[in-house]
């Protein structure tokens, strides 16, 4: 679809919670259309994530959802990924994903400016925004450790490679942005 709609990507507020219900559908549907695996996430989840000021969204500047992604921290902040990153369908191939990824890159900056950034994905596209934000593939050993980490995955169907595989890889790819590297 082309548009001439121009697209806002901006931090969500408390005005966008009714919108976990279709992001969290679009996450679903896009998964399966594509046969890859993704974590299947909690409206709740969303919800959250809105109200603690950790995601942005897109609209078109008439209101129709576009996109949305959300920031989680791991190990204290140590560590903070940048995830649930979806477009929907009418958008999809005119650069809303990568603007919402600059934005969460961003947020996560803001909120955590000393933290490692970590992405998980199986999606070339994404792999390419990380890397053009300064991201690296990197092996499960540099993502966070803690046990809850790894319960975002288990409604992923390629979990079971994952425990098949003792949590070292899995069908998808770690990238990480590292800071301190960032500014050498």
């Amino acid at each position: 679809m082309e548009t001439d709609e121009e697209i806002v990507v901006r931090l969500a507020t408390a005005i966008d919670v009714d919108f976990a219900l279709p992001i969290v559908a679009e996450m679903e549907a896009s998964a399966l259309a594509r046969g890859t695996g993704i974590a299947k996430r909690d409206p709740a989840i969303i919800r959250k994530k809105i109200l603690e000021g950790k995601a942005v969204i897109a609209f078109t500047a008439d209101g129709v959802w576009a996109g949305f992604s959300y920031i989680q921290p791991w190990e204290e902040g140590r560590f903070v990924s940048n995830s649930g990153l979806i477009v929907a369908p009418a958008f999809r191939g005119l650069k809303v994903a990568a603007a919402i990824k600059r934005k969460i890159f961003e947020l996560s900056r803001t909120m955590y400016p000393v933290a490692k950034i970590f992405s998980i994905t199986t999606g070339l596209a994404v792999m390419k925004m990380n890397s053009r934000l300064g991201f690296e593939p990197v092996t499960y050993e540099q993502l966070p450790q803690e046990p809850l980490f790894w319960e975002g995955c288990k409604s992923c169907v390629n979990y079971p490679i994952l425990v098949a595989k003792n949590y070292r890889n899995c069908l998808c790819t770690a990238m990480l942005f590292q800071p301190q590297e960032a500014l050498a």
